[in-house]
């Protein structure tokens, strides 16, 4: 049977954008292939934050299911590829999630369908990668069928912004191509914007990121330099952000997570200086700055075990929060990861609590979770918070902590609270 659009990668992009389309009255086809996501999905079972298991639900009773059969994607009018684009071993693009689902398309890929991509990826890649993969069985793009990019624009947890109301960026490799995706598109998000051509759309998305990303290298280090000269950065910002025009807040944290920030603005970087040999300076200096982040709060942390007459060898340090960012469970490239490794290096035995995982293991091997973050804060010796979840009443945990070190700002001031 015919479906409107197949989402390829049931992840926290694609299954959010099946939802809406569900929503809106297209049937919707679910591909991925990891069976256990699919048999998870088709029982109403949820793997992503953002999304329940009323929610999965809900889409099953509109008509959504999934699968691993990748024939059934040849019944589809659109594909949509929403599959991870991680970096390889030598920091640049890995492409192989995108190519290995570009072929599964091109081996079902019928006349008139619309293929989309909405990986983020370098400028060029729907023209130079995908393109030719799906044309080599013979069909034409621009002619036979529809091709397009449209960045993905989700933000996890975001309880203001998901994928109906978040304006939808649109490139076609023709006019016609671009068309058909604002046409799909428009069929259940309210805003999409066109841009003249695929490179475009895919360079909008990693100026948004990179944007983000140097900003908080600016303000991280920023952060360094004014405990050294004991400026409160925390009340710079909110004066500055006072201001109604021409400054927008960023804030120092730990280290950068997610898979946007630490990992989009080098596909830009290498695009760069692959194609024209010189390197986009800013993005390389923002990484540099970003990365050192866990190693400073580190070397903080031994700064205030110091004031106690303590090492950090053998104390006893409590992270709170190891998600990558508030209120949800992803974790991906979460900073508190090189934070604990830094931290076992150098001796400190590394306990952790986070409302949202119950097991981790920074190194391969897990860190002990505490139950009750309010009984773990008087006993450890030091407690970081790296992550603010909505959980945790922070000001009462400082006041309880032997030593509190807040990397996000939000604690009140008292003896025991250092911020960074």
């Amino acid at each position: 049977m015919a479906v409107d659009a197949v989402i390829i990668g049931l992840g926290y992009v694609g299954l959010p954008l099946a939802q809406e389309a569900t929503r809106s009255g297209l049937t919707v086809l679910g591909f991925d292939i990891n069976q256990g996501v699919v048999d998870d999905l088709n029982a109403g079972r949820s793997h992503v934050d953002d999304l329940s298991d009323a929610d999965i639900a809900e889409m099953i009773e509109g008509g959504f299911r999934a699968t691993t059969d990748e024939t059934e994607i040849a019944t589809a009018k659109t594909a949509v590829i929403c599959v991870p684009t991680p970096l390889s071993d030598e920091g640049g693009p890995d492409l192989r999630p995108v190519e290995a689902a570009v072929e599964t398309v091109a081996r079902n890929l019928q006349p008139g369908m619309l293929v989309v991509l909405e990986s983020t990826t370098y400028p060029g890649t729907t023209d130079e990668v995908v393109r030719p993969r799906l044309e080599a069985r013979g069909l034409v793009a621009g002619k036979d069928f529809f091709l397009a990019f449209s960045p993905e624009r989700i933000d996890p947890g975001n309880e203001k912004f998901g994928a109906k109301n978040t304006p939808k960026v649109v490139g076609g490799h023709t006019a016609a191509c671009g068309d058909a995706a604002e046409k799909f598109y428009g069929s259940f998000v309210d805003t999409v914007v066109r841009t003249k051509g695929t490179r475009e759309a895919e360079t909008a998305k990693l100026l948004e990121n990179t944007y983000r990303h140097i900003n908080i290298a600016l303000v991280n280090e920023m952060s360094r330099f004014c405990h050294e000269l004991g400026i409160d950065l925390w009340e710079v910002i909110d004066a500055a952000k006072s201001k109604p025009f021409g400054f927008q807040a960023f804030y120092p944290g730990p280290g950068v997570g997610g898979h946007c920030i630490p990992i989009d603005p080098n596909y830009l970087s290498y695009n760069v200086k692959s194609r024209l040999g010189y390197p986009f300076r800013f993005v390389e200096l923002a990484q540099e700055i970003n990365t050192q982040m866990p190693s400073y709060v580190v070397s903080r942390a031994q700064d205030l075990l110091n004031e106690d007459a303590k090492s950090l060898k053998g104390s006893t340090v409590l992270l709170l929060g190891v998600t990558y960012k508030p209120n949800i469970a992803d974790q991906r490239e979460s900073p508190a990861v090189p934070l604990a490794r830094n931290l076992l290096a150098k001796g400190a035995k590394v306990v952790f609590h986070d409302p949202h995982v119950t097991a981790w293991g920074p190194l391969g091997e897990s860190v002990s979770r505490v139950e009750d973050p309010a009984t773990a804060v008087a006993e450890a010796d030091l407690t970081i918070l790296v992550q603010n979840h909505r959980e945790y009443d922070v000001d009462a945990l400082a006041s309880a902590a032997t030593r509190f070190f807040d990397t996000r700002g939000v604690a009140s001031a008292g003896e025991r609270v250092s911020k960074l």
